[in-house]
């Protein structure tokens, strides 16, 4: 381990599924509260067309109030900071929001300086008013620029507890030529070599691979959860789980959902397989017994465990128990 100061993690918390839901339809919020998502995103930007955005951000403020959201965490992805909305969003929801709101979304962070203007709206106007509980900060990793930054970026607040990627946003901001949200594209390929009879098979690439891969290491490095963003076809549940697996396995813990049927999907690919919770168990209780009689290693199955395997291991059993103990709420 480096002499580096211990890196502060995120508290333990449930992010497989955030489900967004426009500030401009209240009718949605009971809804999204009695649904199945760990977190759920009450939006104020892309969601919202500009005439609605004052009524949304009213809106948003008396549902903090109105809606029991059990133990659900609760965020309000706020207009970016190059709009006349912005410090508006973050004054109304800190000042007038109450207690039950936990984080503030960020939209198209640049550069850690974005973080910090934020931190301090929330900062002087949690004094003012007297907030007990701190407001966490999330931030959406969807620029070019923001991309490039990303190390200053994660380690820009105290507050910050994850990062986010926004496929849409990113794409366009790097002039990729596609228009997925998500998915693959099909010209973003390799051939192989000529096979016996001439044909050449296509092999298709994952054009979100870096910057998804960018993003975790950034995420885990300042000791944030990285979580994957939207799939923009909704109605292909077998294209959302393909990319939500490929992600989980790059060390996401989450993913977002724009429609309430990819919910489901998402807490399914995120809740760690009953095989590895089984096999997490064994090695701790392997270790511990190693442990007892004075090993530094021990064998399970055959296979060596060490310090590293019980450091895996205790993730995925303590994913597994704020999964459990949600689910029996």
């Amino acid at each position: 381990m480096s002499f580096t100061p211990v890196i502060r993690r995120t508290p333990p918390r449930l992010y497989r599924s955030k489900l967004f839901v426009p500030g401009s339809r209240p009718q949605l919020f009971a809804k999204a509260a009695a649904s199945a998502a760990d977190v759920v995103c009450l939006d104020l930007e892309d969601a919202v067309a500009p005439a609605d955005k004052d009524k949304a951000r009213d809106n948003i403020v008396e549902v903090l109030h109105d809606v029991d959201f059990g133990r659900k965490l609760v965020s309000v992805r706020i207009n970016g900071l190059d709009t006349h909305w912005c410090y508006r969003d973050v004054l109304a929801l800190v000042e007038k929001g109450g207690e039950r709101l936990d984080a503030i979304m960020i939209p198209k962070v640049g550069s850690a300086a974005d973080v910090y203007a934020i931190d301090m709206l929330v900062t002087q106007a949690s004094a003012a008013v007297g907030r007990r509980k701190q407001i966490g900060l999330e931030v959406i990793i969807e620029t070019a620029l923001g991309l490039g930054n990303i190390d200053e970026i994660a380690g820009a607040s105290a507050r910050l507890e994850s990062l986010h990627f926004g496929s849409a946003d990113y794409a366009a901001s790097q002039g990729m030529r596609t228009t997925n949200i998500g998915g693959g594209n099909s010209d973003y390929v390799m051939l192989t070599d000529a096979l016996a009879d001439g044909r050449r098979e296509r092999h298709w690439n994952d054009l979100w691979h870096y910057p998804l891969f960018r993003m975790c290491q950034a995420a885990r490095a300042h000791g944030l959860v990285p979580i994957d963003g939207p799939f923009g076809d909704y109605s292909d549940a077998d294209g959302f789980r393909a990319q939500a697996m490929r992600t989980a396995i790059l060390g996401c813990e989450g993913k977002w959902a724009i429609h309430p049927s990819q919910v489901a999907l998402a807490n399914e690919i995120f809740t760690p397989p009953q095989k590895e919770v089984t096999r997490a168990k064994a090695i701790l209780a392997a270790m511990k017994e190693a442990q007892d009689k004075g090993l530094g290693a021990a064998t399970l199955n055959g296979v060596l465990i060490d310090a590293a395997s019980i450091r895996q291991a205790q993730v995925i059993v303590e994913q597994m128990a704020l999964i459990v103990g949600q689910d029996t709420d």
